[in-house]
């Protein structure tokens, strides 16, 4: 059974969209597990930049069948959009290439409306949302009172259910201070949306259930970070879903004795986007410099990110909550031409130090982080073919980190494309 699960082990944005388009050469099946259109990937193939937001990134394989699990909310007009813009780039976005889990639950109207108000009602205590309608869809599907992609396929269903669902939200959208939405507006609009999509619904778990039995390879691809879970990140500065690898079971529907390997993708600094605490955060020069070189950029909002020296507590606390085998470093290249280089080992609280990541924002806004120091390099890493051709400081940089986390680094990044790849063994992780 040839599994494999990618996590990001910061806040997102750690690059697993190029590591998962690299990875998926070898790969049969590419799975997205939770999150909806709050993330984004930003792939460079050909030197063309793609940025996707639901479709995972193995569309780019012709021989890679792309799946969207029933633990992702979808946002029915972004997914329709997205199928349309990559057919107009000559790829296939068919029904026998992307299977979307009919059980996957709906962004809908109100959902995205009651994210935008109550951000702006919380003036001071904002999350930081993206205001996609991400949270409010993942409450109404616990609360019971959400749609599925398979009810937009059913119209009289959708409509006894949307005038009583609508009835409540528009009371709410008032009492913040929005507009109500109209229901002959949404009804005929999702209904359409439902019929263009239903060619691509399918039951998810029992497809990926046949694909391991034939020993196909399948690899599962998680959205923002380990410290955005729902569970175990920066509460309440966190996404709606868990990010962790066990949910690639749930949000696939595939048992944990499937899965093989996990893959934890670290970006050589740290990056944060929106509000919460963030231990190394730098907010001088150098961060600005790294937000500018890195391309810090958020790809679903543009927000600028903040900066930071990498925090190995953060990552070897990801490690033990995901269950990482091996890690990416992305990103390497960024660090090139900075005369020192700070790696964050522990925090202090006062004359006590600790090596794992509190569990409260009152914690963590009275660690100091604990750094080593060590050597840059200037070269520019853009060219380098294989890990053994790597500048010597950049080496001892990563052999340091892979020591103190205790876990093998198996692929190194140092530039945009998919060229930009070393692998320190086999090509393959399956």
């Amino acid at each position: 059974m040839p599994t494999l699960i990618v996590v990001g082990t910061q806040w997102g944005d750690e690059g697993k969209g190029k590591i998962v388009d690299v990875l998926t050469e070898k790969a049969d099946f590419v799975v997205r597990f939770q999150g909806g259109n709050n993330a984004g990937h930003t792939l460079v193939i050909n030197q063309k930049k793609f940025i996707l937001h639901l479709i995972p990134s193995g569309i780019f394989h012709p021989h890679t069948i792309c799946v969207i699990g029933n633990g992702v909310v979808v946002d029915p007009e972004v997914i329709i959009d997205e199928i349309e813009k990559l057919k107009k780039e000559g790829l296939d976005v068919s029904s026998q290439k992307l299977k979307i889990s009919e059980r996957a639950h709906v962004i809908m109207p109100y959902h995205k409306a009651l994210d935008l108000a109550r951000e702006s009602r919380a003036k001071k205590n904002k999350i930081g949302t993206t205001g996609r309608g991400i949270g409010p869809c993942y409450e109404d599907k616990v609360g019971r009172r959400g749609f599925r992609l398979i009810d937009l396929t059913k119209p009289d269903f959708f409509r006894e259910k949307l005038k009583v669902y609508l009835e409540e939200k528009n009371y709410y959208l008032k009492y913040l201070g929005a507009e109500p939405l109209d229901f002959k507006e949404i009804y005929e609009k999702y209904v359409e949306y439902g019929q263009y999509l239903k060619p691509y619904l399918t039951d998810t778990s029992h497809l990926l259930w046949e694909a391991i039995k034939q020993n196909k390879n399948v690899l599962f691809e998680g959205a923002q970070g380990t410290f955005l879970d729902i569970d175990y990140g920066t509460y309440p500065y966190v996404t709606s879903s868990n990010t962790l690898s066990g949910n690639a079971c749930c949000g696939s529907g595939l048992g944990p004795t499937v899965m093989n390997k996990v893959l934890g993708i670290v970006k050589a600094y740290t990056t944060r986007v929106g509000e919460g605490p963030f231990p190394t955060e730098l907010k001088d020069e150098l961060g600005e410099y790294l937000r500018e070189k890195g391309g810090e950029y958020g790809a679903t909002t543009g927000r600028p990110r903040r900066c930071g020296w990498l925090d190995l507590v953060m990552v070897k606390t990801a490690i033990r909550l995901n269950g990482i085998s091996c890690l990416a470093v992305t990103k390497l290249d960024v660090l090139s031409g900075l005369d020192t280089l700070k790696v964050c080992t522990a925090y202090k609280i006062g004359e006590k130090t600790i090596e794992s990541f509190p569990s409260t924002l009152d914690e963590l806004s009275q660690v100091t982080p604990v750094y080593e120091e060590f050597p840059g390099w200037k070269e520019n890493l853009s060219h380098v073919k294989s890990y053994n051709d790597l500048p010597k400081a950049a080496k001892n940089y990563l052999k340091n980190i892979e020591t103190y986390l205790g876990v093998p680094i198996k692929i190194v990044s140092t530039g945009p494309s998919r060229e930009n790849c070393l692998f320190l063994e086999e090509k393959s992780l399956f």
